[in-house]
């Protein structure tokens, strides 16, 4: 190649923002080149597995580029480009792998070495370089023991070469969803979702892939990791990961991990391009036109931060337009332009996110589309000074951050006294209830001039999910704020500082794992932050453990052999998936001994809970089995239960009666399902879990939580059926809803409905589209669930477990 020739633009790379970038010069009659090291074009798109639906998201931006790109197959996608690239005459070189880029300081030329595939070197001369590489070359591998086994692979061309396999796929984003409804087809299919729902896949993969899940075409396995994969005797592989409920396996034929790439960084920080920090996954530094810190040379697409097609594509053509003196505003300039109104009103937005970026460490390390994308889903509020933010016990789990102004935490010590904690603009809070998903741990109100970004849970689990940053922070963040929410009434901001200084470790306990166990050494403080757990102690007489207690979120376990400096007196169990904040066994005893407020109401609750094991020495055992039975049963993860005293229960079903004709006609709960122990019957009624399944995967987002904590669903519902898959108890049904019933009987003796529970109703249409139901609480009613006012000799209770727990020891 003639060196001496000189382009104005050099486009690297020919996927989605290349193709785009090098289309829109063409259009300019901007002297350009477009090198592919491929011999075909758009080598991303082309590596997708055959067949492949390409969507075309975000759907609320307009496509600006000189190419056209609509859903479709993936092989229409590549010839409809092909044919226009032809058609439009781009100056494409192909078998141009670009092995290094040097810019000249004193003309701010850049030449460019490229290796062919047979091995000859050329060079390129040009103004202006723009690097839309993608990603492919540096796929992440699962990290575990056996990752490089033949059997495991990290991409599916063909789904059609495997028939009458059991497969594994590892990643729950588009592409591992995609590889799985497409091996579904001739094959059994796991796949492992480390998340509890699918947060960060495109709205149409999130809907195919709960509609296979839920029609048994592939099993989903949720907040699921791998441990290790080997040979195995009768399958190629021993798939072994850690599940909700514990260690499971997979006899396996093969696994496919689909967990995405992180950029080159070798090779593009040869070029003198800069990344903001160590973290692999991070992206280049770059401007609001996607320059580099390298004058002259532009990033776009993935490895710039932007994934999706339609935004890659925006991208190529906006930073052309750029580079000839012709910049255009973002596709989603008017719409973030309005919602900021109330805070900058008249700033441009690039200016905002550039803001939100330096004041909210949350966000230091998000690019700059992402935090766009953030924005336009979140709220901007601007409360008055002294204004209810959220109230403690409620049950909501949106997230804040505070842009401007501060908020003021309230905290009610055990002496009943108010204690307020402030923080402060780049602040953030409402992680606790949405992590832990129970009631507000505090009152926020919000203080002087004060704006707050108020974010849905889907969108900020799906922030957490896609950046390890926002997550490492987000953890932090709550140790923290927990510790000022469990022990800020009696320890100074400083003594919580020295508490976190000293070492707070994140630990996450599937179902049935110890924490720890009697007679190990003390490590640390347990602060439950997630889940629940028993206390239990060794049964000599009876054999086995016998449990003590139960501890849910928001209190913590561990306290008494620090203060006696002495052996764990007993065993910690996680009754659910639990996560615990682990505080350092060191720092907590020296806080204990220098905060003499702290120390006492630690002794006082060791003297508590001392007493009631000994009470518990010379009772029957029958309450720590009722209590290993209702765990047993999922009760642990309960915010509110039904329970059925037998002996008091003489089966009028008035119950059921009762709510069948307070919810038009179809009963929430089944008296005579479920299981017994001794005399208490857990029927078929809805728990209004503290992190409902029900709520995953909800396209209408039809299920919602009221700040008393009943879960409900909203006549957005669409019928199809998700929460009742999801459920792991079998609450949720599919019904009609039935006109209310006309007459005398048992309704109008209870509620004055003036129901006949013989009555027919003529305009009942039974073909009309089914939706789910379930209990909720009869939010609406005052007098509170109809089923318990009902039962005419108080067998029937709804209450807490953890208060039911407390009564029964």
């Amino acid at each position: 190649m003639d060196a001496t020739e000189l382009y104005e633009i050099v486009i690297v790379g020919s996927g989605p923002a290349g193709l785009s970038a090098a289309a829109r010069a063409k259009a300019l009659g901007v002297r350009h080149v477009l090198l592919e090291a491929q011999p075909h074009l758009s080598d991303t798109i082309y590596q997708y597995q055959k067949g492949k639906h390409v969507m075309a998201e975000p759907g609320i931006l307009p496509l600006r580029s000189d190419l056209s790109f609509s859903v479709g197959k993936r092989e229409a996608v590549l010839s409809t480009w092909n044919e226009e690239m032809g058609q439009q005459g781009v100056n494409v070189a192909h078998g141009q792998r670009v092995t290094a880029i040097v810019r000249d300081p004193e003309s701010g030329v850049f030449t460019l070495t490229s290796q062919s595939n047979g091995g000859a070197a050329s060079t390129w001369r040009s103004t202006h370089v723009i690097l839309a590489i993608g990603l492919q070359g540096n796929i992440r591998k699962l990290g575990v023991p056996g990752e490089d086994l033949p059997q495991v692979q990290y991409t599916l061309s063909d789904p059609d070469e495997y028939a009458g396999e059991t497969i594994v796929v590892v990643g729950a984003g588009d592409a591992g969803i995609e590889n799985a409804l497409a091996l579904a087809e001739k094959n059994t299919v796991y796949i492992l979702n480390r998340q509890e729902e699918f947060a960060t896949c495109k709205e149409g993969n999130r809907v195919l892939i709960t509609a296979a899940e839920k029609s048994g075409k592939i099993k989903v396995r949720y907040s699921a990791t791998t441990k290790y994969i080997e040979p195995a005797d009768d399958t190629p592989l021993l798939f072994v990961f850690n599940g909700k409920h514990g260690e499971e396996s997979v006899h396996a034929h093969r696994v496919i991990a689909r967990l995405g790439a992180t950029p080159p960084r070798k090779l593009i920080e040869s070029f003198g391009v800069v990344f903001p920090n160590a973290n692999p996954a991070s992206t280049p530094a770059l401007s609001d036109s996607y320059e580099s810190n390298v004058p002259g040379l532009y990033i776009v697409g993935a490895l710039g931060g932007y994934p999706l097609i339609k935004q890659a594509m925006n991208q190529g053509y906006e930073v052309v337009q750029t580079i000839v003196g012709r910049p255009v505003q973002p596709a989603d300039e008017s719409l973030l332009r309005e919602k900021l109104i109330p805070w900058r009103p008249g700033v441009p937005v690039s200016q905002v996110t550039e803001e939100i970026k330096s004041s909210v460490p949350l966000f230091s390390h998000v690019t700059t589309l992402q935090l766009r994308e953030f924005m336009l889903e979140s709220t901007l509020l601007t409360p008055q000074k002294g204004d209810v933010i959220f109230r403690k016990f409620d049950y909501t789990n949106t997230f804040y951050s505070i842009l401007e102004g501060t908020v003021e935490i309230e905290l009610t010590g055990n002496d009943g006294k108010v204690r307020q904690i402030k923080l402060d603009k780049g602040q953030y809070f409402g992680e606790m209830g949405l992590i832990s998903g129970r009631r507000r741990t505090a009152t926020i109100r919000a203080g002087a001039d004060c704006v707050l970004m108020e974010t849905p849970r889907r969108t900020m689990l799906k922030l957490i999910a896609s950046v390890d940053d926002v997550r490492k922070r987000m953890d932090m963040v709550f140790v923290r704020n927990a510790i000022y929410n469990y022990l800020g009434n009696m320890l100074s901001r400083t003594a919580i500082d020295a508490l976190v200084a000293g070492g707070v470790t994140v630990k996450r306990f599937e179902a049935k794992q110890q924490l720890f166990k009697e007679g190990d050494p003390a490590d640390g403080m347990y602060l439950i932050r997630r889940g629940s757990v028993t206390v239990s102690r060794k049964d000599e007489a009876r054999g086995g453990e016998r449990i003590l207690s139960y501890v849910a979120a928001g209190n913590y376990v561990g306290e008494m052999a620090l203060l006696r400096d002495a052996p764990r007196s007993a065993t910690v169990t996680a009754t659910v998936l639990t996560e615990a904040l682990v505080l350092d066994a060191e720092t907590v005893r020296d806080q204990l001994i220098a905060n003499p407020s702290w120390r006492k109401s630690v002794e006082d609750q060791v003297i508590s809970r001392t007493e009631q094991n000994v009470l518990l020495e010379h009772t029957k055992s029958r309450d720590g089995e009722l209590m290993q039975f209702l765990l047993g049963q999922g009760v642990g993860e309960a915010s509110d239960v039904l329970l059925i005293n037998e002996t008091m229960c003489i089966q009028c079903n008035n119950c059921e009666t009762a709510c069948a004709e307070t919810h038009n006609g179809t009963s929430r709960l089944k008296r005579a399902l479920g299981p017994t122990f001794a005399n208490i019957h857990l029927p078929t009624a809805c728990r209004h879990c503290e992190n409902p399944h029900c709520m995953k995967d909800c396209p209408p987002d039809a299920i919602g939580r009221s700040l008393q904590g009943e879960v409900f669903i909203s006549d957005a519902c669409i019928g199809c059926g998700n929460c009742e898959r999801n459920c792991p108890y079998g609450v949720i049904q599919m019904a009609v809803d039935k006109p209310p019933k006309r007459g005398g009987g048992l309704s109008w003796l209870l509620f004055g409905l003036g129901a006949s529970p013989g009555e027919r109703q003529a305009d009942y249409d039974p073909a009309v589209q089914k939706k789910a139901v379930k209990c909720d609480l009869c939010k609406d009613l005052k007098g509170g669930p109809s089923c318990v006012r009902a039962c005419p000799t108080g067998a029937a209770i709804r209450i807490s477990p953890e208060k039911f727990f407390k009564n029964q020891m």
